[in-house]
């Protein structure tokens, strides 16, 4: 934790206007913590940068910071399958902390999200059509 709260990497943002970047952001009401996480992936559908903005505590920017580590390299698919618990252990995050890690995994979630969204826009997500139905 205090490794990527003390250096965090990939700190910033990416064109969130860009076709090929994915952008999620997530609050946590109960603690204040608000994750902003990019994603930009390459034509093959492999995710080639990631860019986060935290508001929170270090427990909350070490989440993001390894989560953009983890997700650049991987496919879409293989970045969904990034569970929080994986985080959790990875930066031995305390039970208290542990929201901060489903933070993460809901920025990453979000992000790519937004990214397929972007890829065709004319198919609406399930939840949106069955509101206007």
């Amino acid at each position: 934790v205090v490794d990527h709260y003390e250096n965090p990497r990939n700190v910033g943002s990416l064109d969130r206007n860009a076709k090929n970047v994915g952008t999620g952001l997530v609050g946590a009401p109960a603690c204040g913590d608000v994750m902003k996480l990019q994603v930009e992936v390459d034509e093959n559908g492999k995710i080639v940068d990631a860019r986060f903005k935290t508001f929170g505590c270090g427990s909350a920017i070490a989440s993001s910071s390894l989560a953009t580590e983890w997700v650049k390299g991987k496919t879409v698919d293989e970045a969904l399958q990034i569970k929080n618990t994986d985080i959790a252990k990875e930066l031995c995050l305390p039970p208290v902390k542990l929201h901060c890690s489903m933070l993460a995994e809901d920025a990453i979630k979000a992000a790519l999200a937004d990214y397929k969204l972007k890829q065709d826009p004319n198919k609406e997500e399930p939840e949106k059509k069955a509101n206007n139905a």
